[in-house]
């Protein structure tokens, strides 16, 4: 029976895999091997990662573990290239180490030293340019051909999501793949495989799959899903050296500590844009017009929070968040939905960027249901008349947890 070597360092059968790449933009975070025999009882050391650098046989590789680790290769190692989605070594390509390039994913089988560093003789790669290539063709189906929205109802293997106004019926089958998004993390990589016994009511969903003519119906292939905070409310303190900043969420009345750190998606919404949102969110009101945009986002009450991630928006992290605005076929479209579309086109921006007043939205992960601290995977500042503009009841002016950058279900990365 064939092996494969996954990101965590578990071997499984192909069969337990799901496949070799997951959607998810820019530069794919992961890659796996697949072994031509079972791994035999006292297995070789191997360690997965990018190459930083290379000079003649040594090779310095940044581990998925965050350390580095410099490789010798060994006098008649075998270098061997596998095109992304190939899951054989019968197929891989014989090269050599002076194909490695700077950006590159290998894996490495050999020997550690005991001064911390590693003799390869075997390399199994894939290069940068092919992960990339085939990342923008997994993101341009994802945005064809994906949705999402708030699971409203689980029934056996059918899901109904809400994106929007719109309901969509999700068919699930024994081939359906499926992900979920880690309690502790703010990186798609990170997810895991998953179960449909996992997605819950009110979990955030994005799915891959063939769509009935008026949208209403998908076929799922590919599923993934995440229980995620949605917080929206005005800054209340920055500590920039801890990375840090609290709010009192408008929904719960609770002050939360949000960490914002290095992988957490900062953006800033410009007024016109926010104003027209804010329009929209009232039912219509003079698009344009400011209306009640000048008020505090305290005064907005029970607003964007209320009913987390309903209107998620977008395509895959890559393209924009989770699903169409209003979902396919465009009816029933929301301003939440379009502003989860919409981050991919603002600049990025940093903590240094926020001060004290600011009204924010923010969608987070919590590693414990019951805490008060949670990591930002997605803030947008700049919603002041947002949060003011939209009444109790209305649909949730929430965001996408999966929007724009190097993440996922983005079109093509993350390794098993």
């Amino acid at each position: 029976m064939k092996t494969m070597f996954t990101r965590s360092g578990i071997w499984r059968t192909p069969a337990m895999c799901l496949g070799l790449m997951l959607p998810l933009g820019g530069a794919l975070e992961g890659s796996k091997a697949l072994a031509q025999s079972p791994a035999p009882a006292a297995a070789a050391a191997r360690q997965l990662g990018t190459v930083k650098s290379i000079s003649g046989n040594s090779v310095t590789l940044a581990t998925d573990s965050g350390s580095q680790v410099s490789v010798s290769v060994a006098d008649g190692a075998k270098v061997l290239q596998l095109a992304p989605g190939s899951t054989d070594l019968k197929s891989a390509q014989q090269i050599a180490l002076t194909d490695v390039a700077v950006g590159d994913r290998v894996l490495v089988t050999g020997k550690a030293g005991d001064d911390g560093g590693f003799t390869a003789s075997r390399v199994i790669l894939m290069k940068s340019t092919d992960i990339a290539e085939k990342n923008a063709a997994e993101k341009a189906d994802w945005q064809k051909r994906g949705s999402g929205g708030l699971v409203s109802a689980v029934d056996g293997g059918t899901l109904t999501i809400s994106a929007g106004a719109k309901k969509i019926q999700i068919q699930t089958a024994d081939n359906t793949k499926f992900r979920r998004y880690s309690g502790d993390s703010v990186k798609f990589e990170d997810a895991k495989p998953g179960t449909l016994a996992q997605i819950q009511v009110g979990d955030q969903l994005r799915v891959r799959g063939t769509k009935s003519e008026d949208g209403s119906t998908i076929q799922a292939e590919e599923v993934v899903s995440g229980s995620f905070k949605n917080l929206a409310g005005t800054i209340a303190t920055i500590n920039a050296a801890g990375g840090t900043l609290t709010l009192k969420d408008l929904t719960t009345k609770k002050t939360m500590t949000v960490m914002v750190t290095a992988n957490s998606d900062v953006r800033k919404l410009p007024p016109e844009i926010a104003a027209r949102f804010a329009a929209r969110a009232r039912g219509g009101a003079a698009a344009g017009a400011p209306g009640g945009g000048q008020a505090t986002a305290s005064s907005g009450g029970q607003t964007a929070a209320a009913g987390a991630g309903a209107a998620a928006g977008g395509g895959p992290r890559g393209a924009g968040g989770m699903g169409g605005p209003g979902g396919p076929g465009g009816g029933g479209r929301s301003a939440g939905g379009d502003l989860s579309q919409m981050l991919s086109r603002l600049p990025t921006g940093s903590l240094a960027d926020l001060k004290v007043g600011d009204a924010v939205m923010v969608v987070a992960s919590q590693a414990e249901p019951s805490s008060q601290t949670v990591t930002a995977v997605t803030l947008l500042a700049g919603v002041e008349p947002i949060l003011a503009a939209t009444p109790s009841g209305s649909p949730a002016m929430t965001l996408s947890p999966w929007n724009v950058g190097g993440g996922a279900p983005d079109a093509g990365g993350g390794v098993q």
